[in-house]
C-alpha cells in the first residue's frame, strides 16, 4: 500500500527511495506497531519536498501510526557515525521503492571498515542493554513485565541479532551456522521463544486495540483465558505468568550465554589469556571458570556442582565460560536420583553454602542454568511460579534467591548500619548454613495446595537426613520452615506490649538458638518479599518482640513476669520524670485516677509523661487535646506520634481516621483508652501514605495538630475519603474476609479483616463500628500490596467482649458488604 501511495504522490520513476526500517524493516509488524520509515533523499535529483510533504500528511490522514525521518546518504552516514541507533535502524533496513543503489551507498558508507567495528558496535549494545535493563529493574521477573523491552523479552533477542549481523554480515540469526554462534538446541530455544513472546505481544494489540506491550495485570488475567489456562491449584493467571516467567528466563539465559560466548571466543580469541590451572577438569581463563575438556561432566557428574564451589571458593572467578554453560545445560540429565543418593555430592552442596564468596551469585547461576531445579526437584517447581498480587514483588525461585541474599548482606559490614540487630545477631550463629537452607526451603511448598509451610517443613525434613544433618540441626530447619511467619505475624498482628503474648511467644520458640536464627530468617523474608515492605516500623516492631522475648527466656519460662510489677516499674519511672518537671505526686495521682492498667502496661514511661504534663496544662475540656511529635522525637521506629485526649464519642474513630488520610497519613498502630469520666486517650502512630517517615518539619508536625484540632471541634460527621485508587490496586478486586474471636484474657473481641487497600477504608470501618454500638480498644493496621489485613480489638458499650453469634455475624456481613461495594 505505502509503494502504492508512494508511486501514485512522488512517482514511479523517482530519484528518491522509501525505505522501511526498525521493526518494520525487519518484517516484524504487530496489529498497532508504529511503522518506522526513512524517505533516503538522492541530493543530486530535483527537490521534491512538497510532495513528500504531502505523502507524510496523507500517511497520517488515513490513520497510520508513522515514525520517519528525512536523510540524504550522506546524512544517514554522518548520523549513524555518532549514534548507534540510527546505525542499528540503518542495518535492518529494506527498501520499499526507488533506486537501490541509494541504501547500497549508506550500507557501504556504514560498514564495519568505514565505522562501529564489531568489538565497539558489540560494546556500545551490551552498555545499552544493561542500561535497559536497569530501567526494568534487571529481572525477568516483573510484577507487570513489557514483552518487548525487560529482560528475557524479545529486545533481548534482537540485541543478539544484531551483533551477529555486524559480526557475520548475516541478515538474521536464522542464517547462523551452529559453529560459528549458535548451537542447534540454542536456535531451537531462540525460534521457540521468539514466536511465545511474538504470540503474547500480538494478542496485547488484539485485545488493548493499541501498541501496548506491558502485561497488565488485567491484561494478564484475559491472556491467560486465551491461552486456555483454568483456575486450579494455581490460579489460571499463575499457571500463565508461570509460561511466561520461563520462557523470559530461557531467553535471558540465551543471550547471557551468547553474549559472554561472543566476547570471549570471538572478539578475544586473538588475545592473551591468562590461564591458571585449579586441578584436573577446570582452570580459569582471564577470571572465567572452564571446563579443561569436551567431556568433563560426562567422566565425573560430581563435577557439576565442582565448578560452583570451585566458584565460591575463589574470589578471582567472575563467573562460568559460555562453553562450560553449555556444556553443564546438556549434562542435566545426570542429575538423577543416584547423583542426589551421592555422598560427594551431597557434601559438595553442604561445602557450597559454608562458602565465603558470592555464594547467592552460585545459587543464582544453579538456578539459572537448570542445575537447582534437577538438585532438588521441589524447586525446580516454584521457578517462574507467581502469587497474582502486588504484595509479592518476585516469583517463589526468585524471592528465595533474595531472602538468602540479604541472609549474605547482615555479615557484610557496610549492611550493619541498616540491620544492626539483625547483624550482631546474624553474627553469633554457629552454622550460618542452617539459615540459608531454612532460607532455600521456607516458601518452596508454595503452589501445591495447602499449607506452604507446612509441605516445605516435609520437603525440608528430607533434604536434611538425605544430607546427613544431626538431629538437632534438622529440627532446627524443620521448625524455622514451618514458623518462618510466626514472628512477623505475632509483631505486626499481636499487641507486643502485653507481658502475656511475650510469654506466649517465648514459650513457642523455646530457647535463645531458635530466636535468634528466626530473627534473622524473619528479617530476610520481609526484606526479600517486596523492597518497599521494609520500614524502621516494621523494624522496631520485630527488635521489641525480639528483645523481650529475650528478656522472657532469660528470666526461665518458668518464671512469667508479674504484671504489677511491669504496671509499677512503668509508673514509678513516670513519676520520677513528672516530680523532675515540678509535679507533685498528688497532681499525678489526679491526672491518673481514671487510668486502668492497660495504659501504664502499653505505653511507654516517657510517653505517659509526656501525656499527663499536656492534660495537667488542658484547662478547657470542651476542646480536645491534640499533641503530635516527629520521628526523632518519637520513641517508636520513623512513626510520627499523635496524641488525643478529648469527649469520648462513638464516632471520635472515624473522624480522626478520616482527617488523617485527608492529610495523606496511614495509621499503623492505635491504641484506645476509655475512662470512667466520659474522656478517651488515643495514640496512633503514623506514617506517609507511601509507608515512609514524614519529613522531619516542625511545620509539617503543627500543621497535622491543628488540622485535627480543628476536625474534633466540629460536630460534623466524618467525611470518607474518595481519592482516587491507584490503576494497578483497582485491578485486584478481591472479596473481604472477616473472622472475629474472643481473648479470654484480654477480654475483649479480635476482628480480623482482609480486604483490598483504598482511601477512607477505616473511616468507613469506624462508621460501622457506631451504627453496631461498639467500643474501640485498639487497632493493628497492616498494609501489604493491595490489600490491607487490619486486627481490631473491641467490646460492646460495657467494655465487654461481644459473644452472641447472631451480633457477631451480623456486625461482619455488614462490614463484608459496605467494603466490597466500595472495593
Amino acid at each position: 500500500m505505502l509503494g502504492q501511495l508512494w508511486e501514485q504522490n512522488i512517482g514511479a520513476d523517482s530519484e528518491h527511495c522509501l525505505v522501511a526500517v526498525g521493526g518494520y524493516g525487519r518484517g516484524e509488524l504487530h496489529p498497532c506497531s508504529d511503522i518506522d520509515i526513512l524517505l533516503l533523499l538522492d541530493e543530486n535529483a530535483g527537490d521534491a519536498e512538497a510532495k513528500l510533504e504531502g505523502f507524510l500528511t496523507l500517511l497520517w490522514d488515513i490513520g497510520l501510526d508513522i515514525g520517519h525521518s528525512v536523510r540524504t546518504v550522506a546524512q544517514c552516514i554522518e548520523n549513524a557515525a555518532g549514534d548507534i541507533t540510527i546505525l542499528t535502524n540503518l542495518m535492518e533496513a529494506r527498501v520499499i521503492r526507488g533506486p537501490q543503489r541509494l541504501m547500497e551507498e549508506v550500507q557501504q558508507g556504514t560498514s564495519t571498515e568505514k565505522m562501529w567495528p564489531s568489538p565497539a558496535f558489540f560494546r556500545a549494545k551490551v552498555e545499552e542493554q544493561r542500561n535497559r535493563h536497569t530501567k526494568f529493574a534487571d529481572t525477568e521477573y516483573n510484577l507487570e513485565p513489557n514483552v518487548k523491552s525487560s529482560p528475557g523479552g524479545l529486545r533481548d533477542m534482537q540485541i543478539i541479532g544484531w551483533i551477529a549481523e555486524r559480526h557475520f554480515g548475516v541478515e538474521s540469526l536464522d542464517r547462523l551456522t551452529a559453529a560459528e554462534f549458535l548451537e542447534p538446541v540454542e536456535a531451537q530455544i531462540l525460534r521457540d521463544g521468539r514466536d511465545f513472546m511474538w504470540r503474547v505481544r500480538y494478542a496485547l494489540h488484539m485485545i488493548t486495540g493499541r501498541e501496548e506491550d506491558r502485561l497488565l495485570f488485567d491484561h494478564q488475567r484475559e491472556l491467560a483465558q486465551m491461552w486456555g489456562f483454568e483456575d486450579g491449584e494455581k490460579l489460571a493467571v499463575e499457571q500463565f505468568m508461570q509460561v511466561y516467567y520461563r520462557w523470559a528466563q530461557a531467553l535471558g539465559m540465551l543471550n547471557e550465554v551468547l553474549i559472554q560466548n561472543f566476547d570471549q571466543d570471538i572478539l578475544t580469541a586473538e588475545g592473551d589469556h591468562n590461564i591458571l590451572e585449579l586441578n584436573g577438569r577446570f582452570q580459569m581463563r582471564n577470571g572465567y571458570i572452564e571446563a579443561r575438556n569436551d567431556n568433563v561432566f560426562s567422566i565425573d557428574p560430581s563435577a557439576i556442582l565442582e565448578v560452583f564451589l570451585l566458584s565460591a571458593r575463589n574470589d578471582a572467578i567472575n563467573g562460568i565460560a559460555a562453553p562450560t554453560i553449555r556444556q553443564l545445560r546438556r549434562s542435566l540429565d545426570l542429575i538423577d536420583d543416584s547423583f542426589r543418593a551421592s555422598e560427594i555430592n551431597q557434601k559438595m552442596f553442604m561445602d557450597l553454602l559454608r562458602s565465603p564468596y558470592k555464594l547467592t551469585r552460585q545459587l543464582k547461576r544453579m538456578v539459572r542454568y537448570g542445575v537447582m531445579g534437577r538438585y532438588i526437584p521441589e524447586f525446580g517447581q516454584i521457578i517462574g511460579q507467581m502469587q497474582h498480587d502486588l504484595f509479592h514483588t518476585y516469583t517463589v525461585d526468585a524471592h528465595t534467591l533474595e531472602v538468602i541474599e540479604n541472609m549474605r548482606r547482615f555479615q557484610i559490614p557496610e549492611f550493619a548500619e541498616r540491620f544492626p540487630v539483625t547483624s550482631r545477631v546474624t553474627a553469633r550463629l554457629p552454622k550460618i548454613e542452617l539459615l540459608y537452607l531454612a532460607g532455600l526451603f521456607h516458601d518452596i511448598g508454595k503452589g501445591r495446595g495447602g499449607d506452604h509451610s507446612e509441605l516445605g517443613a516435609v520437603d525440608a525434613q528430607a533434604f536434611c537426613e538425605l544430607h546427613k544433618l544431626s538431629k538437632r540441626d534438622t529440627n532446627l530447619v524443620v521448625w524455622l520452615v514451618e514458623n518462618h511467619l510466626t514472628m512477623s505475624a505475632v509483631s505486626q498482628r499481636r499487641d507486643i506490649s502485653d507481658p502475656d503474648v511475650i510469654q506466649q511467644f517465648a514459650r513457642h520458640v523455646g530457647d535463645q538458638h531458635r530466636l535468634d536464627y528466626l530473627f534473622a530468617l524473619t528479617v530476610a523474608d520481609i526484606n526479600g518479599t517486596n523492597p518497599t515492605l521494609w520500614n524502621a516500623w516494621r523494624g522496631s516492631l520485630l527488635r521489641q518482640l525480639y528483645t523481650e522475648t529475650k528478656r522472657a527466656l532469660r528470666r526461665g519460662l518458668e518464671n512469667p513476669i508479674d504484671k504489677q510489677v511491669w504496671v509499677d516499674e512503668t509508673r514509678d519511672a513516670a513519676i520520677d520524670t513528672l516530680e523532675y518537671r515540678g509535679f507533685t505526686i498528688e497532681e499525678i495521682e489526679d491526672v491518673w485516677k481514671e487510668r486502668g492498667e492497660d495504659y501504664f502496661l502499653r505505653e511507654k514511661a516517657e510517653d505517659i509523661a509526656w501525656h499527663t504534663e499536656a492534660i495537667a496544662g488542658h484547662h478547657d475540656k470542651s476542646k480536645p487535646l491534640v499533641l503530635a511529635r516527629s520521628s526523632l522525637d518519637s520513641n517508636v521506629a520513623n512513626t510520627t506520634q499523635i496524641f488525643i485526649h478529648a469527649r469520648s464519642s462513638a464516632a471520635l474513630f472515624s473522624r480522626i481516621c478520616a482527617q488523617l488520610e485527608q492529610l495523606d497519613l496511614s495509621i499503623h498502630d492505635a491504641r484506645i483508652y476509655n475512662a470512667n469520666d466520659g474522656m478517651t486517650l488515643d495514640t496512633f502512630f503514623v506514617l506517609g501514605s507511601d509507608g515512609q517517615a514524614i519529613a522531619e518539619d516542625q511545620a509539617r508536625i503543627n500543621d497535622i495538630r491543628e488540622a485535627l484540632s480543628h476536625a474534633l471541634s466540629q460536630d460534623a460527621s466524618a467525611q470518607v475519603v474518595n481519592r482516587r485508587t491507584p490503576r494497578a490496586k483497582k485491578s485486584f478486586s478481591i472479596p473481604t474476609e472477616t473472622s472475629m474471636s474472643v481473648d479470654e484474657v484480654k477480654n475483649y473481641s479480635v476482628l480480623e479483616i482482609a480486604t483490598p487497600d483504598r482511601p477512607g477504608l477505616l473511616a468507613r470501618i469506624g462508621k460501622i463500628f457506631v451504627d453496631f454500638d461498639i467500643d474501640l480498644q485498639a487497632a493493628k493496621i497492616q498494609t501489604l500490596g493491595e490489600r490491607v489485613e487490619d486486627v481490631f480489638f473491641i467490646t460492646d458499650a460495657d467494655q465487654q467482649p461481644i459473644t452472641d453469634p447472631e451480633r457477631c455475624e451480623a456486625l461482619q456481613r455488614a462490614i463484608r458488604e459496605e467494603l466490597n461495594e466500595t472495593a
